[in-house]
């Protein structure tokens, strides 16, 4: 039996980008984990922080991690995988104190990927994936491009898949890519999901209620997001390991 393992920043992140090509995993028997990085419930909200629940109707009271964390056990049951969460806490609780500050690049302050390369080495040497699945930080928020420059101390020797980070991918003819040049030499690998991917992928990303109105204006938003994809989930892959992805992948939908 394989095991993928795919690492999401956020408590959506993965099946916003990949949900279909993680059901596609679990529907051909691999064991499947979502370990998603930044997910600490902070007491006491101030400033931007708490505006990032008040602007999703969730008032001050409410726990909004412990909402999220519930909603991605939903949407990873949906997939057919186990989630798990880290400990970290979200930009907005490192001192990123405004909407455009997520995405002018890491404050030289925020060291967040020393702490969280050495918490991936240990869920890696636990876990032992035959497969990676991992953000290529398109979109440019700071906590994706802190991801990547963690997963990148560990110079994994298995096959890592990144993807194409939704919906930011669909923002525009031309999102912010932090990592180009790092991703310019991989191969690309496309999965064209079935209808039965599809729709589990819808399901799954439903399941992230909280957020849906905020992203795309409510859960008919989402559906024509996902429809105007085309059924493509798209990712790069280092040369030495993309003929074994696509094979596998190929296979399996078969």
């Amino acid at each position: 039996m394989r095991h993928a393992l795919a690492l999401s920043p956020h408590l959506d992140d993965a099946a916003f980008s990949c949900g279909g090509t993680l059901a596609r995993l679990a529907g051909a028997g691999w064991t499947l984990r979502v370990a998603t990085a930044f997910t600490a419930s902070v007491p006491e909200p101030r400033g931007f922080a708490l505006a990032c629940q008040l602007d999703k109707g969730l008032g001050p009271e409410v726990d909004y991690m412990a909402l999220r964390r519930a909603e991605d056990a939903a949407a990873a049951a949906a997939l057919g995988a186990e989630a798990v969460w880290m400990s970290f806490r979200e930009a907005p609780h490192r001192g990123y104190e405004s909407a455009p500050a997520l995405f002018a690049g890491p404050r030289p302050e925020d060291a967040i990927a020393d702490a969280l390369a050495p918490a991936l080495a240990d869920l890696l040497a636990t876990l032992r994936p035959d497969l990676i699945l991992a953000p290529q930080a398109i979109g440019g928020h700071v906590d994706h491009i802190q991801l990547v420059l963690a997963l990148d101390r560990l110079a994994p020797t298995v096959p890592v898949l990144w993807w194409r980070d939704f919906p930011y991918v669909a923002r525009g003819a031309a999102p912010r890519e932090p990592h180009r040049d790092r991703m310019a030499g991989l191969d690309g690998v496309d999965v064209a999901l079935t209808e039965g991917e599809s729709r589990a992928k819808l399901r799954s990303c439903g399941a992230y209620a909280s957020q849906l109105g905020f992203q795309f204006g409510g859960p008919d938003g989402l559906d024509r997001a996902l429809s105007a994809s085309g059924g493509i989930e798209g990712f790069r892959a280092d040369p030495a390991h993309s003929a074994t992805c696509r094979n596998w992948l190929k296979a399996l939908g078969t």
